[in-house]
């Protein structure tokens, strides 16, 4: 008999995991590096407590996260007896990041010195207030994760995609194309460079991430022609970076920011929602990539990151990125994650990754975002039916009217005793186009998934169901969880309105039940069945 062979204990580290680690990094840090740049750039929010209070948990979760999809990827491994197993890489989810900056704290900031606080206290309440989302969040996604395979069948994929990608389109597509023309030389050349290589799939001289390559250039591209006084719009060098350990020890701080996230639950909830389904999708492709990683468990982990972080400071909510088979593709293995949540958590905890953020030039950074919205975007369509794809369009309007909000809200746009009293008056023509536009955006992520859901089922023939969807945006209108008359997004009971807020509220849910009982008589006709497929020519 042939003696049997010894099995070889699988490689945890290969040269493809170096490639692996730039890639996953530097999507990390270009996050980060957007959420200062956005409170601190846009919002004039104190750099002290985004680099010593928030970026600690929030790298937290990074390396906690990594580490359990490294001793993951070992498991599997070790099972299974194969030494190719690519471990399921995970970060700081972009849209959702970027919506917290935006959405939540930069908007939450200017309402807090509007109270009267001053700029540190203010920052700290803010502070809370990310905690409390993070804790927000990580509940609902430890709760969802038993359920992932429940949401995925409610909710049709033209819901889920359409609503996050028409915020991708607008708030991660358009916002930083903005800034990133304000710095055109560099902006454009780092953007373009970006789709040559991810969207064009060019060749490259040299065999290194493409994001990596992008990053480079266009860094060595800003401070060459700034050091030069080569035309660089608002160039300065930065501070000399101070190492400031800050060890994001749990607190309970997130207690004190509780009561402060009722109005943003609208945002919360979805984000939450978005990351549960996307951590479905990620496990999928995985599986169909050769590693078979147990969906619940990929979930549970996200969750739990998300929640530890938010306890101990982070503002950020981690989520398994898209991108395993490409990692995978890259030969790397287990030992690049690994690397990654030492460098993101420990450089976080000691002030190195705070250090390399304020170094990364703004027109940099905003490319890798604006090919972070595209890419959300085009997969909105890309991976749901052609015949939906008349809902994943209608899903990215609520998205609009949100960005138009963001802007008119801007001081330097409209005069703000005009937007704080867009519920003052009445239109010549109906209801005031101002009040009209910010209360179509608030809720936005929640309005534009039940719409989608709406029209899929009418393509679908569910006629009924269809009247159910408008019935259920019939009540949420009435309390605000969608199209909230509070100009800050907040919820609240229909008695409590008065004047033009009531009379909003009411015509948007009268609509709502109007379309619901049309829908619900059409129904009658015949059996609900498929329909034809697609919209019908004009």
């Amino acid at each position: 008999m042939t003696a049997p062979t010894a099995r070889r204990a699988p490689r945890w580290f290969v040269p493809g995991d170096i490639n692996g680690f730039f890639g996953l990094v530097v999507d990390n840090l270009s996050i980060l590096g957007f959420i200062a740049m956005a409170l601190v750039g846009i919002f004039g929010f104190p750099a002290d407590v985004v680099f010593t209070r928030m970026f600690p948990g929030t790298a937290l979760g990074v390396l906690l996260g990594n580490l359990a999809y490294t001793w993951m990827a070992g498991r599997l491994a070790r099972r299974t007896g194969r030494d190719d197993v690519t471990a399921m890489p995970l970060g700081l989810d972009a849209p959702t990041s970027i919506g917290m900056a935006l959405l939540v704290l930069g908007p939450a900031f200017v309402a807090f010195k509007a109270d009267g606080l001053d700029d540190q206290a203010a920052a700290i309440a803010t502070w809370q207030l990310g905690m409390a989302s993070l804790v927000v969040m990580g509940v609902l996604k430890t709760v969802l994760s038993f359920a992932g395979d429940w949401i995925t069948r409610v909710l049709p994929r033209a819901a889920l995609l359409g609503s996050i990608g028409g915020a991708a389109l607008a708030l991660l597509g358009f916002l930083p194309l903005v800034e990133l023309l304000r710095n055109p030389v560099v902006g454009l050349v780092t953007f373009g460079l970006l789709l040559y290589v991810l969207v064009a799939r060019g060749a490259l001289p040299l065999r290194m991430p493409g994001v990596l390559l992008a990053f480079l250039v266009g860094t060595l591209l800003y401070y060459a022609l700034g050091l030069a006084g080569l035309g660089v719009p608002g160039f300065a060098l930065p501070e000399p970076a101070r190492l400031s350990p800050q060890f994001p020890w749990p607190g309970t701080g997130f207690i004190d920011g509780l009561p402060q996230t009722v109005p943003y639950l609208p945002l919360l909830l979805p984000f939450g929602l978005l990351m549960v389904v996307g951590g479905i999708n990620v496990s999928e492709s995985a599986r169909a990539a050769g590693d078979d990683y147990r969906t619940r468990d990929v979930l549970l982990v996200e969750a739990l990151s998300t929640l530890v972080a938010g306890v101990c400071g982070g503002v950020a909510q981690t989520t398994p990125y898209i991108g395993q088979p490409a990692y995978k593709q890259m030969g790397a293995r287990s030992g690049y994650t690994l690397l990654t949540g030492l460098f993101v958590g420990i450089g976080g905890m000691l002030g190195l990754v705070a250090g390399l953020v304020q170094w990364l030039p703004l027109a940099v950074l905003a490319p890798i975002i604006v090919y972070v919205g595209i890419g959300i975007t085009v997969q909105a369509f890309q991976a749901t039916p052609a015949r939906h794809a008349p809902a994943v369009a209608l899903a990215f309007l609520p998205s609009l009217a949100y960005l138009l909000a963001i802007k008119l809200g801007n001081p330097a746009w409209i005069d703000p005793e005009r937007f704080a009293a867009l519920y003052a008056g009445t239109g010549a023509h109906g209801l005031p186009e101002l009040a009209t536009l910010v209360t179509l955006g608030n809720g936005f992520i929640i309005t534009a998934m039940l719409w989608a859901a709406m029209l899929v089922a009418m393509i679908e023939g569910r006629t009924r169901t269809a009247a159910a969807v408008l019935s259920l945006c019939a009540a949420l209108t009435l309390v605000g969880v969608i199209h909230s008359v509070d100009p800050r997004g907040g919820v609240y009971l229909p008695w409590a309105l008065d004047g033009l807020r009531a009379v909003i509220a009411w015509q948007f849910a009268g609509a709502y039940a109007a379309l619901a009982l049309l829908l619900a008589a059409l129904s009658l006709q015949r059996p609900d069945g498929p329909g034809p497929g697609g919209p019908t020519p004009l």
